[in-house]
């Protein structure tokens, strides 16, 4: 019994194995020879990026290092052009508001494996030396990234200037647009203190606070005060609306994206369009520096520059009572107009 049992498994193995070499003379007979037999997945199709929700974060450290060594002019054309590398025009600009977290908002933005950061601020919608030069020079001033990626640039002064608005709807009507803001106050003597800062590393003099931002002779807030006057949302938004739809915008709390950076990274991911991916795992508090830094992964972290978080000098309580009392009604405009709202006096 035991005999013929392994008699039958014999003869089995022995059909299994005649199938076997018959596809693979089946497969050379199709190719003509061994050498020439493709493989399933072929080079083009492996080296095409996955989509968005496809991107896992381990693939995040080449990537990385790779559009590293193209902002250094490293790169060669052949990379470029085996991994598929474009300079994209921008899908999303952080048009601002100065001071209000712009530089912190993009750096968090650009530990999603789908978005690529302009690393400098290009001012070309607000420069008109800058946007007379047109939209190529725009586009070869964007980084390198994949297809699949969205490029983003910030540069804060675009929300306050007239033109912006229209040559940003002509280059792309479906942009969308992202708005950090603080506390209006807050936000104007923070204004005020990177001024200073810059006044003081010349060995130049400069008024305070205080005597910039009240008329000495009406003892009202001075609105042609230009830290003042940015930190009005509601009369610049309401400029941009006449060419964007609201639903265009996103609002992002920059006092919160200091406190609680995640939550408010959790809904730009949201608005743009982006799969989850930006963790608490990317984020730890840096007790020395005050700040929340980044973790792009086991060995790459990053803070912010030592600029960021400037003491603020101390202001005459008088007079942040009048600011806050003279935003107030804007800020309730701003509030009816975005839909989200601040606890702000």
């Amino acid at each position: 019994m035991l005999f013929k049992q392994q008699a039958l498994l014999r003869q089995k193995l022995f059909v299994l194995g005649s199938l076997a070499i018959g596809s693979v003379l089946y497969l050379v007979a199709r190719v003509g020879t061994l050498d020439r037999l493709q493989p399933i997945c072929p080079i083009e199709r492996r080296l095409t990026p996955p989509e968005p929700e496809q991107i896992p974060l381990r693939t995040l450290q080449f990537k990385r290092g790779l559009l590293h060594e193209l902002r250094k002019g490293n790169a060669t054309k052949e990379q470029i052009r085996l991994h598929n590398l474009v300079q994209q025009l921008p899908r999303a600009i952080i048009i601002g508001v100065r001071k209000g977290g712009t530089r912190a908002l993009l750096e968090m933005l650009n530990l999603h494996p789908a978005v690529v950061k302009a690393s400098q601020e290009i001012h070309f919608f607000d420069n008109d030396q800058n946007y007379a030069r047109g939209i190529d020079w725009y586009r070869g001033k964007m980084p390198f990234s994949f297809p699949h990626q969205i490029t983003i640039e910030k540069s804060p002064a675009y929300f306050i200037t007239e033109e912006v608005p229209e040559r940003i709807f002509k280059m792309n009507s479906s942009i969308k647009l992202l708005i950090i803001v603080r506390e209006p106050t807050t936000r104007a003597v923070s204004d005020y203190t990177q001024v200073l800062e810059g006044k003081e590393r010349k060995n130049k003099t400069y008024h305070k606070f205080e005597k910039l931002a009240i008329d000495a002779n009406t003892c009202e807030v001075n609105t042609k005060y230009k830290a003042v006057r940015t930190s009005i949302y509601t009369k610049h938004l309401e400029r941009w609306l006449k060419y964007f739809p609201v639903e265009q915008f996103h609002i992002v709390d920059g006092d919160r994206l200091i406190t609680d950076p995640l939550p408010e990274l959790q809904l730009v991911e949201r608005f743009l369009n982006l799969p989850s991916r930006i963790s608490q795992y990317n984020l730890y508090f840096n007790a020395t520096r005050g700040f929340y830094c980044l973790r792009f992964n086991i060995v790459f972290n990053k803070c912010l520059a030592g600029s960021k978080g400037r003491i603020h000098p101390e202001v005459d309580p008088s007079v942040v009572t009048k600011l806050q009392k003279f935003f107030h009604p804007f800020n309730q405009k701003f509030y009816q107009i975005t839909g989200r709202t601040f606890n702000w006096p």
